[in-house]
């Protein structure tokens, strides 16, 4: 199991953290104030670090933890199972996907954004900070297949064998073909969101490797959804004369509207040459998308059992790189290597970024 330590806070200077925690009542009665905590709870234990912090630089000089690093959140992406184990005073805030917190019966995490101590087990509130009380190490786990997490303080991750989403992201943005959003945290993948109609288009376009030409299509569109002038009407006006999309009727294109996992998969094969826009029967796209070596029994089943979010999309994605084009011995990604969508050295750094095995 893979670890990587941050050591950004002394826990031994955080026992204004701990006093309060372990005294506190619960969340139907808890005996500090919301205000205290936001306040002047989280100024003192602030400053108590800073003053620690600059006497430890002063005396250890060089290579000691400078207090910009201690005072400041950091984020990280996570994947499912991952664990971040913080001890007293350390803090953390979920900011996208789900996770929970466990601690052993003599330790306390608190709710600082709710004032109240949480049990172990409890799942943790979206935008909350919750901070482990002295003498506590507490376990705050993935249960989302990816997360993304902003901690302060003494961290420790241990990373699980899961299927890393969050390299996939990364190596797609490595080959050009993965842009996200302009969410402000998590690099802007959104893996945690439902990709839509639009974005499931944008993706179709940039496997096929005519990005270029569908920003400099110019023309119009049959769809009244769709808004003139924009960047999104360049991949649907092109997408729609290609004959790659037929739109969801003939006047709208419902951009914002939901995909889900068998319509992806029929715009991948497509892409591959597997299909056609002629095919509207997906009722088999799974079993063809496994005959044309793009998904395997694993993945489909996974597909079909959950939530198709943009992790999935990322997911079948990637891995629609290694399949083999029809009637040939060349890949999907060779193809857009040839295309010049991408480089060989950066497939390769692209490829070395993940290191999960499929499903």
């Amino acid at each position: 199991m893979k670890k990587k330590f941050f050591l950004l806070l002394p826990a031994c200077i955080l026992v204004l953290a701990a006093g309060w925690a372990l005294a506190a009542g619960d969340a139907a009665d808890p005996l500090a104030t919301l205000s205290y905590l936001t306040g002047a709870f989280t100024e003192a234990v602030d400053q108590r670090v800073d003053q620690r912090l600059n006497e430890a630089n002063l005396s250890s000089g060089a290579g000691a933890v400078p207090a910009a690093s201690a005072l400041s959140w950091a984020e990280t992406r996570l994947k499912g199972a991952d664990d971040a184990v913080c001890s007293t005073g350390s803090s953390v805030m979920l900011l996208a996907g789900g996770a929970y917190v466990s601690y052993p019966s003599n330790g306390a995490v608190v709710d600082v954004t709710a004032g109240t101590v949480v049990p172990s087990g409890t799942i943790l509130a979206v935008n909350h900070r919750y901070m482990a009380a002295e003498d506590t190490i507490a376990h705050f786990t993935v249960t989302s297949k990816t997360a993304v997490l902003d901690y302060q303080g003494t961290v420790e991750f241990a990373y699980s064998g899961a299927e890393d989403y969050n390299a996939m992201a990364a190596a797609l943005k490595q080959l050009h073909l993965f842009r996200g959003t302009l969410t402000g945290y998590g690099q802007g993948f959104d893996l945690e969101a439902a990709p839509t109609r639009l974005q499931a288009l944008i993706m179709f376009i940039r496997v096929l490797g005519e990005e270029q030409q569908a920003l400099s299509w110019s023309g119009t569109t049959p769809f009244r959804d769709v808004v003139p002038g924009t960047e999104a009407e360049k991949y649907v006006g092109y997408a729609y004369e290609r004959g790659y999309t037929n739109g969801y009727s003939p006047t709208e294109f419902r951009p914002a509207g939901a995909v889900n996992a068998s319509q992806y998969t029929e715009f991948v094969l497509r892409a591959m040459g597997y299909s056609s826009s002629a095919n509207t029967n997906l009722a088999d796209v799974f079993d063809r998308a496994m005959n044309a070596g793009v998904l395997t029994a694993g993945e489909t089943a996974m597909l079909q059992r959950d939530r198709f979010l943009r992790a999935e999309l990322v997911y079948i994605s990637y891995y629609a790189l290694d399949a083999l084009l029809p009637n040939s011995n060349r890949t999907l990604g060779n193809q857009l290597m040839d295309a010049g969508v991408f480089t060989s050295a950066e497939w390769e750094q692209a490829r070395g970024l993940v290191t999960s095995w499929r499903l």
